[in-house]
């Protein structure tokens, strides 16, 4: 057919399709939970549009693969993966950074989604993913405008001219006079450390609450590593005095009653792994010195023997689902 509706899903599409469904319904747990522990009542009502979207998304994926002929993932349900009753694990502060953290990693990955599909339907879907995305991302920062507690990026001198560089020793960096960061540069080292710092604080609260002692290894293991790529980040960004970003240790709560289950909170931090990487990737792509090139490389190979790390634990667990494959 020329509208391409009865072309079957590309490998692509399923792919993408299939991810979205972990992905959304992972969210629907965790954001089921946050609605019942949250007090301040304008973070509640961006709360439930991000849960309902996020719904409606895994109701979609549904219909689309049944049509298909497709398996539908297990995936993520609240009956199985969380008590929305547990007591409070997280400020409301720490929580509306999450919301505005994942509205900019669903505006990433809905992109990327959107660019690969084909047929109209799941183009329709990924373009309905990407305003769902933009509008949680966009509610989340104005909010946290309006109640003082946004990270602004560092603010540099305005540029009256053109500079074009003519001396190979801008890409120096270990020796010598350092020429001063790039906008681009501090703008990795910025949104990096605020990642970071907020998966530090989810993952006290995680290895609080988690039950199996290999996974609550892994997850004081990745704070700890994300602890230290902050004190990297910050000790750049220090050179400049700049304000120093904010740390979300401290609105992590003492409850260590049982809010999700390992298996979810396992994926939750395999999600949070994969998007460092591909943050990563993008920094080292757009920071020309030296010294900023390695850490980013020593980061990557860091972050990537962690993910390897979880994926085994996953396996060993019986919880890694795999994706769609040929055959």
């Amino acid at each position: 057919m020329q509208d391409g509706k009865h072309d079957n899903l590309t490998s692509a599409e399923i792919s993408q399709l299939w991810g979205t469904y972990m992905g959304d319904s992972s969210q629907v747990c965790i954001l089921s939970y946050f609605l019942n522990v949250v007090e301040d009542q304008e973070i509640k009502t961006i709360i439930e549009d991000a849960c309902n979207s996020a719904q409606l998304h895994v109701l979609k994926i549904k219909d689309m693969f049944s049509e298909e002929g497709q398996a539908i993932p297990h995936g993520y349900k609240i009956a199985e993966d969380v008590d929305t009753s547990a007591p409070r694990l997280y400020s409301d502060s720490l929580i509306l950074e999450y919301l505005h953290q994942f509205g900019r990693i669903g505006l990433r990955t809905h992109s990327i989604n959107l660019s690969l599909a084909t047929r109209k339907d799941c183009t329709e879907f990924f373009k309905q993913c990407l305003t769902d995305a933009d509008r949680l991302y966009e509610k989340a920062k104005d909010l946290q405008i309006t109640k003082g507690i946004y990270c602004k990026s560092p603010l540099i001198k305005t540029s009256q001219e053109v500079d074009y560089i003519k001396h190979q020793n801008f890409l120096a960096g270990f020796f010598g006079v350092k020429r001063p960061l790039t906008a681009p540069e501090i703008t990795s080292l910025y949104a990096n450390f605020q990642r970071n710092s907020l998966g530090s604080g989810i993952l006290i609260g995680f290895s609080q609450v988690g039950k199996a002692n290999d996974v609550i290894k892994y997850f004081t293991r990745a704070k700890e590593i994300g602890e230290k790529h902050c004190e990297i980040f910050n000790s750049y960004l220090k050179e400049y005095n700049f304000l120093d970003p904010i740390f979300w240790d401290s609105q992590v709560t003492e409850n260590t009653q049982h809010v999700f289950s390992d298996k979810l909170l396992m994926f939750v931090v395999s999600t949070l792994t994969a998007a460092s990487m591909g943050f990563y990737g993008l920094a080292l792509g757009t920071s020309f010195r030296r010294d900023l090139g390695t850490v980013y490389n020593r980061f990557l190979l860091e972050i990537q023997l962690l993910a390897e790390d979880g994926a085994n634990i996953m396996i060993e667990n019986g919880w890694l689902e795999s994706p769609p494959k040929v055959g």
